[in-house]
Parts: C-alpha cells; sequence; structure tokens
C-alpha cells in the first residue's frame, strides 16, 4: 500500500473518513484495534510518532497495549496520517485481510472482529457498515453466549433443587425416625421413673424401719457403756494398785543390783585399758587379713567394660552406660563437640558446652565415677572463660592439637585394667580408643541417659 508523493491519502480513504460511527465503538473491536496498534508500533520510529505517543516508544507491545491503549486510540482517531502508516504496517503484516477489507468484499470465514479492525484502520468505502456488522455480530455472540450461561445455571439450579429435595426428604425421614426413637425413649424413662418412685417409697419405708432398730439399739448400747465404764474404773483402781507394788519392787531390785553394776564396770574398764597399754606396748599392726582369706580357693575375676558388654542390653539402651559406669573407679571421656552437635546442633557453642556439663554434673554426683569433657581447642586464639562445674575436668586441645588425639592421650595415660569409657559418634575415634583397651559407646546413647537426669 503506497503513500501519495504529495502527502494526501488515498481517494478511498478519503471517502471512508467522510463516514463517522454513529456509536461507540465496541468493545472488542477496540481491543483488537489497539493491540493492532500495538504490534505496529514498533515499526515506526520516534519521528513518525505522534507527540503523546513518543514516551511508549520502548515499551513492549503488551506494556505499550495496557497503559497506552486509550492514548493509541485516541491518536488513531485524530491523526489521518498516523493511521495511514498503522495502516501500511498492517497492510505488510496481514496483506490478505488487508486488500480484501479495501476492496470491500472480507473474506466470509474472517473472524468479523478482526474484519471491523482492519476496517476501523484502513477506512476504505463502507468502513462503518463493517464495524456496525462486527458490533452486532459481538453483541450475537455475547447473547448467544450469555444465553448458554443462562442455561447451563438454570440446569444448575435445578440439579440443586432437586438434590436440596432429596436431602430435604431425606433429612425429614430421618427427624421422623429421631422422635420416634425420642417417644419410645421418654415412654421408658417414663417406666423407669415410676419404677424408681416406686422403689423410694420401699427404701423410706425400710428407713423407718431402721432408724428405729438403730434408737433401740443406741439404747441398749448405753446401758452396756454405763456398765462397762464401771467396771473400767474398778479395773483402774486395782491397776494402779499392781503398778504401786512393782514400782516399789524395782526400786529394792535396783538398790541390790547397783553396788554389783559398779564393781563389774570398774572390773571392765581395768581389762580394757590394759589391753590398750600391752598394744601401745607391743606395737601391734591393726589386722590386715582375715582367717577366711587363707583359705585356699579360687577368686571371682574383676569385671571390665567388655564384661559388661557380654552382659549388656541394647547398644543404645541407657542402662548399659549405668552399668559400665558402676565399675569400680570408672572414667567416662566424653567428645564434647561431638555430643553437642549430634544433640543440640542449632544451639551456639557456649550454651552447648553449658548445657552438656550441666548435664555430666548431674551424672557424675549420680555414679561417683570420674569425668572428663575434651572440646578442641586448636584454633582458638585465647583460653575459654569457664567455670568447670564439680565432679567434671573440662579439657581443651592445646594450639595444633585436635581434641580427638587428645581423647587418646587420655585413654592411653590410665593404667592397663582400668574401666575408662569414651563418648564420640567418630568411627576414627572410637576404633583407636578401643585398641587402647577403652570401651567406645555412642554419642546418642549418653543424651539418652542425660534426659533421664
Amino acid at each position: 500500500m503506497e503513500q501519495p508523493a504529495n502527502g494526501a491519502e488515498p481517494a478511498g480513504a478519503a471517502g471512508g473518513d467522510a463516514e463517522a460511527l454513529d456509536r461507540p465503538l465496541p468493545e472488542g473491536v477496540r481491543r483488537r484495534v489497539v493491540a493492532l496498534v500495538s504490534d505496529a508500533f514498533g515499526g515506526l520510529t520516534v519521528t513518525e510518532l505522534p507527540p503523546q505517543l513518543r514516551q511508549y516508544a520502548r515499551f513492549t507491545p503488551t506494556r505499550r497495549a495496557r497503559y497506552a491503549g486509550n492514548a493509541m486510540a485516541a491518536a488513531l482517531e485524530s491523526d489521518p496520517v498516523f493511521r495511514q502508516r498503522i495502516g501500511e504496517r498492517f497492510g505488510q503484516a496481514d496483506p490478505e485481510l488487508a486488500a480484501a477489507v479495501e476492496s470491500g468484499s472480507p473474506p466470509p470465514a474472517a473472524d468479523p472482529v478482526d474484519v471491523a479492525a482492519a476496517a476501523y484502520v484502513l477506512r476504505p468505502v463502507g468502513w462503518v457498515k463493517l464495524v456496525a456488522a462486527a458490533g452486532e455480530e459481538v453483541q450475537r455472540a455475547d447473547a448467544e453466549r450469555v444465553d448458554e450461561e443462562n442455561r447451563r445455571e438454570l440446569e444448575r439450579l435445578r440439579e440443586e433443587l432437586a438434590q436440596a429435595r432429596a436431602a430435604t426428604r431425606s433429612e425429614t425421614e430421618r427427624l421422623r425416625t429421631e422422635l420416634d426413637s425420642a417417644r419410645k425413649e421418654a415412654e421408658s424413662t417414663h417406666r423407669k421413673l415410676r419404677s424408681a418412685l416406686s422403689d423410694v417409697k420401699r427404701g423410706e419405708a425400710a428407713l423407718r424401719r431402721t432408724a428405729a432398730e438403730i434408737e433401740a439399739a443406741r439404747a441398749e448400747a448405753a446401758v452396756q457403756v454405763s456398765a462397762a465404764e464401771s467396771e473400767t474404773r474398778r479395773l483402774k483402781a486395782r491397776l494402779a494398785e499392781a503398778e504401786s507394788a512393782v514400782e516399789a519392787g524395782r526400786r529394792a531390785a535396783r538398790e541390790g543390783r547397783s553396788v554389783e553394776d559398779m564393781r563389774l564396770r570398774l572390773l571392765l574398764d581395768t581389762v580394757l585399758e590394759s589391753a590398750q597399754g600391752l598394744r601401745r606396748e607391743l606395737a601391734l599392726p591393726p589386722a590386715a587379713s582375715h582367717p577366711a582369706d587363707l583359705v585356699d580357693a579360687v577368686a571371682p575375676g574383676r569385671m571390665s567394660p567388655k564384661d559388661v558388654a557380654a552382659r549388656a542390653l541394647s547398644d543404645m539402651d541407657p542402662a548399659l552406660l549405668d552399668q559400665l559406669l558402676a565399675l569400680p573407679q570408672a572414667h567416662l571421656v566424653v567428645d564434647g563437640y561431638n555430643v553437642t552437635k549430634t544433640g543440640y546442633p542449632t544451639m551456639p557453642l557456649e550454651k552447648q558446652r553449658l548445657r552438656l556439663l550441666g548435664g555430666l554434673a548431674m551424672l557424675a554426683a549420680q555414679s561417683g565415677a570420674e569425668m572428663t569433657c575434651v572440646f578442641d581447642g586448636a584454633e582458638l586464639a585465647a583460653p575459654v572463660l569457664l567455670a568447670p562445674p564439680r565432679g567434671v575436668r573440662v579439657l581443651f586441645s592445646k594450639p595444633g592439637v585436635t581434641a580427638d588425639e587428645l581423647i587418646r592421650q587420655l585413654v592411653r595415660a590410665e593404667p592397663p585394667g582400668r574401666p575408662v569409657v569414651v563418648v564420640s559418634t567418630d568411627r576414627e575415634v572410637a576404633d583407636g580408643v578401643a585398641r587402647a583397651g577403652a570401651r567406645p559407646v555412642a554419642s546418642a546413647l549418653l543424651l539418652k541417659r542425660l534426659s533421664r537426669v
């Protein structure tokens, strides 16, 4: 579609501009026109755009259609040159539809909205009729859609009404059944009430008879109590006489024994002092053995952590740790951060240490075992300020020495045969201390035991 050299519009366009719509542009056609202008907008230079549209030159087509739709529609209506340029871009994008609209014979199969939008932009002779026809077609389609929606809504309401009626019938039947059941229950309750009233009357009569019997028993008991009180007073008088006689006899016996007791006590003190003097004179040591120690027999062996394992419960049973700590002179060595990061890893390190040491202090007080808690201090710039709890030794490894190595040193420092239990989930630490004779246990086992403290 070529533009005349003198800048004037084609004859068809001039004739189309003489026509005018007598009603607003249908909404569907307007949206299609704005989309058409937005798509063709990017093919124009800034100088080819109307001044009011130049600020939207860098927008994307979608964003341009959203924010500049009204401005583009107004410019298209008021600026014939801009409309002619948009028409040329449309002719390049869809030449078949543009040619058919300009010739006045749009394809029957074309979308009426597309035809109306093209006619509105190209303005051929009779474009108003094309736009009006598209508007009527859109209205007809909308009316058909509304009729179809109304029909579906009516069908839905009919179904809901049928369901409501069915639910109402079901609810009525249920309520009728419940009413019959309530009536039967009320009749049963009335019968039970009449039976209960009869029982109450019989109980009241029995209560009156029992009250009369109680009064008679009280009168008889009063007579018996009076007689018993008289007999008690007589017995008390005789008991007082007997106690007086016994006390007199005791006094006479004490006076007779006091001289013999004094002689015996003096003799006993003499013998004891003589024995103590003889022991000091001979410098006898305390008895270190007993006769039973000299009998030839086989003594039982002492239990070790391995013996406890042989009779153990589950490896994760806290009772296993109690058995190990009950061994004589047991020493519990704890890999501190390994335990805290297993039990409460989200807490700060300081709170992890305090929580673990508090639990170990209570466990030490309960078991009486020696306890040492080792923390990794290889990367510390300065010593940690910490007051160890009673019964727990707290050690940090030196710079360049890991906590694992410090634990192995502690195990090697113990004499052979002493029960040493090491708490760590680190497999390398567990294997190393096991070779040195210590018993490794998992950190989770200590955490379970501390949860019971």
